[in-house]
């Protein structure tokens, strides 16, 4: 074995190459903040919903490993939106380059005080150099302004320019990322979130709960409508029958048999 060897295997007790089974995937640091865990809420998913039929994986606050040097340095850290392309869908502990094939096509980060120099330096670095990401993307939940997405093009990352419409393009998910100013759980801010090209937002979890209910609503008051409809229905029919019974009645009391 060599000295490399021991110097990943003996302080981490971990076998190489290392399955996501014998990894970390929980450094117990919370995200920053309740906007910032929310934020990624509203990111995560939309877009595993808009994925469902696809394979595809969309992870959020999940350690990815490119790298055997981050099992020896103990670096675990991950981006907190990220989405891969043509692969099973199902649960994954962490996201491990060298067990699926591939990294990440799609990573979004979100900034904060104590890691946006981080995430527009070092962390861009690693995702244009070791991971390979395509598309790059940061965004600060509390100043809207600080966003930025960048595509690799010939290994470098490129800036993205915003469209017509002020929006920054995912052409590998044929998406738009737009800010929307509204409230998302009680927070009344402006969100980064997903929308279609053709400007339709993403419904969240909530609003997707929200149309199920007024779907439901709606055809709850439409099976009130009909049952109205035929009990009126029922009721005129049983009043012409009873009127038909009265006449008939009345002409046999004047000796006339009627008509069946």
């Amino acid at each position: 074995m060599s000295a490399s060897q021991l110097a990943l295997t003996e302080p981490t007790e971990i076998p190489l190459p290392p399955t996501q089974d014998e990894l970390p995937c929980d450094d117990g640091v919370p995200m920053e903040t309740l906007r910032h865990k929310l934020q990624m809420d509203l990111l995560v998913d939309p877009l595993w919903t808009w994925l469902k039929d696809r394979d595809a994986f969309v992870g959020g606050n999940m350690f990815v490993y490119y790298s055997l040097a981050q099992v020896r340095d103990r670096d675990f850290k991950g981006p907190d939106v990220f989405a891969v392309l043509d692969v099973p869908r199902g649960e994954r502990k962490s996201w491990v380059l060298w067990e699926e094939g591939k990294g990440p096509d799609v990573v979004i980060e979100l900034l904060s005080t104590s890691t946006a120099k981080q995430d527009k330096t070092e962390k861009k670095q690693i995702y244009q150099n070791q991971m390979r990401v395509t598309e790059y993307f940061w965004y600060d939940p509390y100043n809207p302004e600080d966003w930025a997405g960048f595509v690799l093009t010939k290994g470098v990352y490129e800036p993205l320019a915003e469209d017509e419409q002020g929006r920054l393009l995912s052409q590998k998910l044929g998406l738009a990322l737009v800010r929307w100013s509204g409230q998302y759980r009680d927070v009344e801010t402006v969100w980064l979130r997903w929308a279609t090209l053709e400007g339709e937002l993403l419904p969240s979890k909530d609003e997707l709960a929200e149309t199920e209910y007024q779907r439901a609503e709606t055809e709850r008051q439409r099976a009130e409508t009909e049952h109205q409809r035929a009990e009126t229905e029922r009721q005129r029919a049983e009043r012409a029958e009873q009127r038909a019974q009265e006449l008939a009645e009345q002409l046999r009391a004047m000796g006339i048999e009627p008509n069946p």
